[in-house]
């Protein structure tokens, strides 16, 4: 049997240990903070991720899934080892390395026989020839290191469903041994398996996920134009999709796209290109729109409110999407650090995102336990987040609870037909207003 190890327990090395464990493997992940592993010992998860605390209980009742900080002890033994640490964003813009290469090492210095790293966090091109180059600097033992590259695609919110029914599997190899030991691993994911080289794999990585933020930024681009000539965006990306080569995905316009991996991976592969001295024009040009974005819903808001100094303001939704708990890159941030840094008074409401919010504002943002205590009394509501609980609003309660139902939606939540029935004055992305005269209002009516 193959020990399979996996260096970390963020997004993607719980996500790969768990569901490799699932599907019949023995894995071992390893992390270097004894609190998480504490937690997770316990089949508890320390990101909030749908099916992944069931997962981790039954493959540790299983004994398919150990959880430890020992990892000399678990390097030592293992015959692959998947790297699936974080590499954040630098001040530049560049990927940050630090803990992939700081892994490398401690593998380098405790592997006993031979075994196959698999770098399965986003690194950019050209990482896994020095991280193989680290390991063969620091190796102790007279043994034989291969490095491949295996890129993930999950998306958070569904890293669960996206590892266990993947569209495909894309391994870089420079190796037939290495090739044939991971189509072995992932046999039984019963999956497309793509090999090729390790540069090609990690661009596969950064190519798939900035032509989304491209999709994204493009919709979001053509939807602020529609406002401007009278069009429906809706009907425009209806048009749209019945065209096989665009589809339908990814053409939701809102305030931008956030979370781990479209900024980062963006600004990552922005940076690369320009480091090798070449321009990627249209991600540059995705980066810029989506920064803009972000503002949107202010810009509109300041169409009616001079200012929002003791603005009695509600925000529904501080995700990046629904799904998730995580706030990277979430659209919410800037938007009320910029009501708070203005005198707003600002209520928020959550699913799951409430407890990390408060790491950021932990006591300058009024948190409720409901949608009803966040929209009471307010002058305004900001819609950031489209949660399902969100979306099935009861129009009416705008109408019931706030003070003046100004609502600036960022995810086009509700049909424009039922909004129209209320007494709403109701603001989305790329779509008319509901309603034809302008009221206006000043921070002096309150």
């Amino acid at each position: 049997m193959t020990n399979i190890t996996v260096a970390g327990t963020g997004y993607v090395g719980l996500v790969t240990g768990v569901c490799l464990a699932e599907v019949g493997h023995k894995v071992t992940c390893v992390d270097n903070i004894q609190e998480k592993i504490d937690i997770l010992n316990q089949g508890i998860s320390p990101i909030y991720e749908p099916e992944l605390d069931e997962l981790i209980v039954n493959n540790l009742k299983s004994q398919k899934m150990v959880f430890t900080t020992d990892y000399q002890s678990v390097y030592a033994e293992s015959d692959v080892i998947f790297i699936g640490v974080g590499t954040p964003e630098n001040e530049d813009g560049s990927a940050n390395l630090n803990y992939v290469y700081t892994v490398a090492r401690q593998i380098a210095e405790s592997i006993t026989r031979n075994c196959i790293v698999v770098v399965k966090s986003t690194v950019p091109i050209g990482t896994n020839e020095k991280v193989e180059a680290i390991i063969k600097e620091y190796l102790k033992n007279d043994v034989k290191v291969e490095v491949a590259s295996n890129p993930e695609f999950l998306a958070q919110g569904t890293a669960v469903k996206d590892t266990l029914k993947a569209s495909r599997i894309v391994i870089g190899v420079e190796s037939l041994e290495a090739e044939q030991v991971l189509r072995e691993i992932y046999k039984p994911f019963n999956q497309p398996i793509l090999s090729m080289n390790r540069r090609s794999a990690e661009m596969v990585k950064y190519a798939s996920n900035d032509f989304l933020a491209l999709k994204i930024s493009f919709i979001n681009d053509i939807a602020n134009l529609c406002e401007v000539v009278g069009a429906n965006i809706e009907d425009v990306t209806k048009g749209m999709s019945y065209d096989e080569r665009i589809g339908n995905k990814f053409l939701n316009p809102g305030i931008g796209y956030g979370g781990s991996c479209f900024p980062k991976d963006t600004k990552a592969l922005h940076w690369l290109s320009e480091e090798e001295g070449y321009v990627l024009r249209t991600v540059k040009a995705a980066i810029e729109v989506n920064e803009k974005q972000k503002f949107k819903l202010i810009q509109k808001a300041r169409k009616r409110f001079n200012t929002f100094k003791g603005v009695k303001v509600a925000v529904l939704g501080l995700t990046f999407k629904p799904g998730t708990d995580d706030l990277r890159e979430a659209p919410s941030i800037p938007n009320i650090r910029l009501l708070l840094n203005e005198g707003a008074e600002v209520h928020a409401y959550d699913p799951v995102g409430i407890a990390n919010f408060k790491k950021i504002y932990p006591t300058q943002v009024h948190y409720e336990k409901n949608i009803e205590d966040t929209l009471e009394d307010a002058d305004l509501c900001f819609i950031f987040t489209e949660w399902k609980e969100i979306k099935e609003i009861d129009l009416n309660l705008f109408v019931k609870m706030m003070k003046t139902p100004f609502i600036y939606d960022g995810r086009n939540c509700f049909d424009l037909s039922k909004v129209r029935a209320t007494d709403i004055k109701y603001h989305s992305i790329g779509r008319p207003d509901t309603f034809e005269k302008k009221v206006e209002v000043t921070a002096t009516t309150y």
